[in-house]
């Protein structure tokens, strides 16, 4: 990185103190302000470094066992669109990534598989986004997914507008998968988070941009093969010029995480915190509404359970 580049994101890295470090998950809280027993439905984790924060937010779960058992074939499934290094906020940590694949593994994963349908050259982006080594340094796998051999035309029978959709072989193949987005803007979605990067599973997604977008993307996840978990990366968070990014500037460290197998709230949550850096109203994120009327989850929080959690 050069120094002026160095420079800009250690003033960056100061948002994450003005974000009042653990407060600014107070706006995860029910309206009780009381976290409720039981099994969390989201858990929301502030002020660690990926790994860490994965591995407190899993345990609330109970362990990654709960979804991964022995023998079996897993798909971990980032953003890894972009060809930028980690510190643009463009791809998923690769820290992250990585102990994704260390405990998939550890539970007795068969094989853990990392891809992304890339918008830049795929062997760049695995590679300058740091998610290419860090996959192969803890044993998993990785598949290209940019020719359509890779893809196998399925229904969408509860789409509203989108009915078919060429969906990508590790996905149809796996027997659980895990969708690890970051969280960023998108000029065209307004939020790209969880809902959003399932467009990466599939290859004819300009039907997406030239029929409704908002519609589609609720559209897609209605697939009944749904992820596990959905693990919302904001290690960093991309607060303008998404989905790709123009400089350091657009990025910022705040350091949290958000995971839960409710992929609406875990997107509505994700934009409530967003929205401590950025103004994004959360009904302009139309298609989070759309999945909830698809019955995909709830944007109501103070229907769940909540866990918060300070490293």
């Amino acid at each position: 990185m050069r120094r002026k580049d160095f420079l800009k994101a250690m003033t960056l890295a100061g948002t994450t103190a003005a974000l009042g470090q653990f407060g600014s998950v107070n706006v995860l809280a029910q309206t009780e302000n009381k976290e409720k027993k039981g099994e969390p439905d989201l858990v929301a984790v502030m002020n660690g470094e990926p790994d860490v924060m994965f591995q407190k937010a899993i345990a609330e779960f109970g362990g990654i066992g709960k979804y991964v058992k022995s023998g079996q074939k897993v798909v971990i499934k980032p953003n890894i669109g972009w060809d930028k290094a980690p510190e643009y906020a463009a791809n998923t940590n690769p820290i992250l990534v990585k102990e994704m694949v260390k405990q998939c593994l550890a539970a007795g994963a068969k094989e853990v598989v990392v891809f992304d349908n890339t918008c830049d050259n795929w062997k760049k982006t695995y590679k300058n986004s740091g998610i290419e080594d860090a996959v192969l340094e803890a044993g998993g796998k990785i598949l290209p997914g940019d020719q359509p051999s890779y893809y196998e035309e399925v229904e969408i029978p509860n789409g509203v507008v989108l009915k078919k959709a060429k969906i990508h072989t590790a996905i149809l193949g796996c027997d659980v998968w895990f969708n690890v987005p970051i969280l960023k803007t998108h000029g065209g979605a307004q939020m790209t988070i969880s809902l959003k990067n399932y467009m990466g599973i599939v290859f004819d997604r300009g039907f997406f941009h030239s029929a409704n977008l908002q519609q589609c993307i609720a559209d897609i996840c209605t697939y009944p093969k749904r992820p596990a978990l959905n693990v919302v990366d904001a290690y960093r968070l991309m607060k303008a010029n998404g989905p790709r990014g123009k400089s350091l500037e657009d990025a910022v460290l705040t350091k949290a995480l958000f995971v839960s197998p409710d992929i609406v709230a875990v997107d509505t949550a994700a934009v409530k915190f967003f929205n401590q850096v950025a103004e994004m109203p959360l009904d302009k994120v139309t298609h989070i509404g759309k999945a909830e009327s698809l019955k995909l989850g709830t944007m109501n929080l103070d229907k769940l359970n909540v866990r918060r959690i300070k490293v």
